[in-house]
């Protein structure tokens, strides 16, 4: 399994994030995480089953953004926390260690907190300004990703990190020269006229990884 490209769907309402989630699994993409903002408690229950159903069919990851608690009563085998979501310390109370757990960080601060508390990943980003994600953090540049990464190893933190926010193409060679383990994408693979060459790309620039102790 390729553990270095995090699809993030996207659409209005469940059905057309669904959609993007099919189109990026024919492309290749074996991580997926369903996003689904501005919809209701049992849109989200709905859309999360349909999610998994459709990956386990084609042997691929779920992760749910937020909701730890749909994560818990569904058996997703994933979530991903924002800075304004459940703390990841309590996600992991909850959800106990199997559950692979992952933060949005947008600072090295950011990144030491998910460590401490337990996270299995970490999103960290914007790279540049993008129109998927409202009340976006300050954007990082390749310089702030290599600001990040070097003290990361300074202070001996090891956790994957995905470079996210207004990713390229044309980023993928330098993202991975500074140390960044892979991407999460939406509007990129979505958009692009062959999404199977974009995730080629990918594979070229970024190796799959172990997530913790997990066996993705």
């Amino acid at each position: 399994m390729k553990t270095n490209l995090i699809f993030i769907s996207q659409g209005n309402g469940v059905e057309e994030n669904l959609n993007s989630i099919r189109k990026a699994i024919k492309a290749g993409a074996d991580w997926v995480q369903l996003r689904l903002k501005a919809v209701s408690e049992a849109e989200i229950m709905t859309g999360a089953k349909a999610a998994m159903d459709l990956c386990k069919e084609n042997n691929v990851l779920l992760t749910l953004n937020d909701h730890p608690s749909i994560v818990k009563e569904l058996g997703i085998p994933s979530v991903h926390l924002g800075l304004t979501d459940m703390p990841v310390s309590e996600a992991r109370a909850l959800l106990g260690p199997e559950v692979v757990i992952g933060g949005t960080a947008n600072t090295f601060e950011d990144i030491k907190m998910h460590v401490a508390a337990g996270a299995d990943y970490v999103g960290v980003g914007p790279m540049r300004f993008t129109t998927t994600k409202k009340n976006l953090s300050p954007v990082l540049g390749f310089e702030g990703y290599q600001s990040i990464i070097e003290q990361m190893k300074s202070e001996g933190l090891d956790i994957p990190v995905f470079a996210i926010g207004g990713l390229t193409a044309d980023d993928f060679l330098s993202l991975s020269q500074v140390g960044v383990h892979g991407v999460s994408l939406s509007s990129a693979l979505l958009n692009a006229a062959q999404p199977e060459l974009l995730i080629e790309k990918i594979d070229q620039h970024f190796s799959s990884h172990t997530i913790s102790s997990k066996s993705l």
